[in-house]
């Protein structure tokens, strides 16, 4: 998680281009137009040109789509996260799908199964709360044709079971991934996006290690989901879009890659599944 203790890591060598595919800019302070431009030209000038903003309740849901209004290198993602299913009321509903429909919105997410925090946080939805809004969450991105992001936390089979019960809608991207090589191999398979965060480069994810030298270019993509999962050696630090480059690199590093070639390979994944 993202603490004020620390400092803020430094700005990385710049590494371009590449496209942030899941953040939270409200929670990393924008506001407003200025402190948008702000964390938006700072992480430009590190190489990370595109940001998608993402909702996980109404209010951010309205931020997102009001923040790629006002700058052209933010596109929004919006949705109800799975420990808030519990406030998919009509209202709800009928918002995220007139947001969702917006032309700066490039998906609806991220939704999807959290059974993590269920009987540990006060006021989280329930199991079958979320599974129903998950549904719901799938049958939209279907209709207006847009890409299905998800949040899985402890979920592996429940939410494919989900998934495949109400037919994916063509594209759906695995915000975070964290599972191991076997739910990787299942994603792929079905042609889903895996979307790897800072967490690649904890010393100790060995699973997701594994998991992320399965995964071709094409159905990969890089995410700070900041402002939480600050890469190695920051953990634990304030995280933001600019410091994607680190990522990428101990990503590169992981494959026996060139970072220039995972960064080119993850943006043209990025552009064509958000259609950039």
């Amino acid at each position: 998680m993202g603490s004020s203790k620390r400092e803020a890591p430094p700005l990385p060598e710049r590494l371009a281009p590449i496209i942030d595919a899941h953040t939270h800019l409200d929670a990393c302070g924008a506001h407003d137009e200025e402190s948008l431009r702000a964390i938006v030209d700072r992480a430009d000038s590190a190489g990370v040109g595109t940001i998608v903003t993402v909702a996980d309740d109404l209010d951010a849901a309205e931020n997102a789509v009001r923040f790629a209004h006002w700058d052209d290198r933010v596109h929004a993602a919006v949705a109800l996260h799975p420990t808030r299913a519990n406030a998919l009321d009509d209202h709800a509903r009928a918002r995220i799908e007139e947001l969702a429909l917006d032309e700066r919105t490039v998906a609806v997410g991220e939704t999807g199964l959290d059974w993590y925090w269920p009987g540990k946080l006060e006021g989280c939805a329930t199991r079958s709360e979320q599974e129903d809004a998950f549904r719901w969450h799938i049958d939209l991105a279907k209709r207006i044709g847009k890409p299905l992001m998800l949040h899985n936390r402890e979920a592996d089979d429940d939410l494919v079971r989900v998934l495949l019960s109400e037919g994916p809608p063509e594209s759906v991207i695995f915000h975070c991934f964290s599972s191991g090589p076997s739910m990787a191999r299942t994603c792929l398979d079905h042609g889903w996006i895996l979307s790897l965060s800072g967490t690649v480069s904890f010393r100790n994810a060995r699973d997701l290690h594994e998991a992320a030298l399965l995964i071709p270019h094409e159905q990969m993509m890089v995410e700070t989901d900041a402002p939480y999962l600050t890469p190695h050696p920051y953990r634990g630090a304030p995280n933001q879009s600019y410091c994607l480059p680190y990522t990428v690199r101990a990503l590169a590093e992981l494959r026996g890659e060139a970072p220039e070639d995972v960064a080119a390979g993850t943006t043209a994944t990025a552009r064509r599944v958000y259609r950039l």
